[in-house]
């Protein structure tokens, strides 16, 4: 008997909860968290790229350690993107044209989501150059699509 007394409120709160109106969580916050102009609640013309840094071999040999890293990012990376950006640690590999041999070796990935515009893909452009120029490396692959994005 109590079984079914327990089953018929749950069965009663169910159905009592599926017909009333559905309240958000934080009712009242919306408007807080739909940006500014600077931070639009929504945005095209925005563009994802990703960055990739050699940092390594995985024997060590040649490693750009974490303050030479840190550096690098303060100097010329975070002054043309100061809103925000994203450092992954990664492992990869690649062959160096003309090369037989696989080379693996520790990277950074840096992912950073910025509008599409000629002084945007100049600054990512400055960024890759700037690395090349510090560490002699031949190359800093640039990956980009396009992105929605919402703040």
């Amino acid at each position: 008997m109590r079984v079914r007394w327990i089953t018929g409120a749950l069965l009663l709160a169910l159905t009592a909860c599926a017909g009333a109106p559905h309240a958000t969580p934080h009712a009242g916050t919306t408007a807080a968290l739909l940006g500014d102009a600077a931070r639009p609640a929504q945005a095209g013309g925005w563009v994802r790229s990703e960055l990739y840094f050699g940092t390594g071999g995985e024997d060590g040999d040649g490693a750009i350690d974490a303050s030479r890293w840190r550096a690098f990012l303060d100097a010329e990376v975070t002054p043309r993107f100061p809103d925000g950006l994203t450092v992954l640690d990664a492992y990869g590999q690649w062959r160096p044209q003309g090369s037989a041999q696989v080379h693996r070796l520790t990277s950074k990935v840096l992912v950073i989501l910025h509008e599409d515009t000629p002084q945007r893909r100049a600054d990512i452009e400055a960024i890759r150059l700037a690395w090349k120029q510090a560490t002699g490396h031949q190359s800093v692959l640039w990956s980009r699509q396009a992105a929605e994005v919402s703040f």
